[in-house]
C-alpha cells in the first residue's frame, strides 16, 4: 500500500464548524458595496436637509420683505395730509415691488394673491381709550368704527391718530418635503403717526383735499 497525501476536504464532503466560521468571517470582511449602501441611506436625508434649508431661507427672506412692505405702506401714507384713490393705488404699487423677485401680483389698485395688504387710519377715542377705524383701504379693508384690539398700549394716546398697515404673503414651497405644500402665511403689521398733520384724511375720488380731522 503506497503512502499518499492526506485527503483534503471538498465541498461535497460538507462544511464543518471551522469552514462555516471561515465563510462567515469572509462574508463580514467583504467590504464591496458598503459605499453604495451608505450612499442609499444618506442621500434621502441629505436631500431633505438641502431642500429644507433652501425653503426655510426663502421663507425667512420673504418674511423680511413682508415686514418692509408693511412699514413702507404705513410710512408712505403717514407722510400725506390727505389721500385719494389714486394715491392709495400708487402706494400699493410701490410697496408691491419690495416683494420682487418672489411672485407678486399687483393689479390696480390693490394687492391680490399671494400678497394682500390693507391700510387703515385709527383714532384713539379719549372716552373708551380704544383705537377705532376711521377709514380703511386694501385687499380686505376693515369696517369703519370697528375696534382694533391689537394696538400696543404705548401707542394708545387719547385723541390721536395712527396709520395702521397689514401685509401678508402666502409662501408655497417648491418641493414641500419640509413645509406644507399648501403654503404658509407670513404676515406683519406696522404703525406710524401722521407726520404732516394731525391725521391723514381719505377723500373718496381722484383728488384729495384738506378738512378738519374727524373726532
Amino acid at each position: 500500500m503506497s503512502e499518499g497525501r492526506p485527503i483534503e476536504p471538498t465541498a461535497t464532503m460538507g462544511a464543518g464548524p471551522r469552514s462555516l466560521r471561515r465563510l462567515f468571517q469572509d462574508w463580514t470582511a467583504d467590504c464591496r458595496g458598503i459605499a453604495a449602501t451608505e450612499f442609499a441611506f444618506i442621500v434621502p436625508l441629505m436631500l431633505v436637509l438641502f431642500f429644507g434649508t433652501v425653503e426655510f431661507c426663502s421663507a425667512i427672506a420673504i418674511n423680511r420683505k413682508v415686514s418692509l412692505t408693511a412699514r413702507t405702506l404705513s410710512d408712505l401714507t403717514s407722510q400725506s395730509t390727505s389721500v385719494a384713490d389714486t394715491d392709495m393705488a400708487n402706494f400699493f404699487l410701490v410697496a408691491s415691488k419690495i416683494i420682487w423677485p418672489y411672485p407678486e401680483t399687483q393689479p390696480n389698485p390693490y394687492f391680490v394673491y399671494p400678497v394682500s395688504g390693507t391700510i387703515s387710519e385709527l383714532y384713539v377715542d379719549p372716552t373708551t381709550h380704544k383705537a377705532r377705524v376711521e377709514w380703511s383701504k386694501g385687499t380686505v379693508p376693515l369696517t369703519p368704527g370697528a375696534i382694533v384690539s391689537t394696538v400696543p398700549s404705548a401707542l394708545l394716546v387719547d385723541d390721536s391718530y395712527l396709520i395702521y398697515s397689514q401685509v401678508s404673503y402666502v409662501y408655497k414651497p417648491t418641493v414641500g418635503w419640509v413645509m406644507d405644500k399648501g403654503g404658509i402665511t407670513l404676515s406683519d403689521i406696522a404703525y406710524t403717526r401722521p407726520r404732516q398733520s394731525r391725521c391723514v384724511l381719505y377723500i373718496a375720488g381722484s383728488t384729495a383735499t384738506t378738512s378738519p380731522c374727524p373726532d
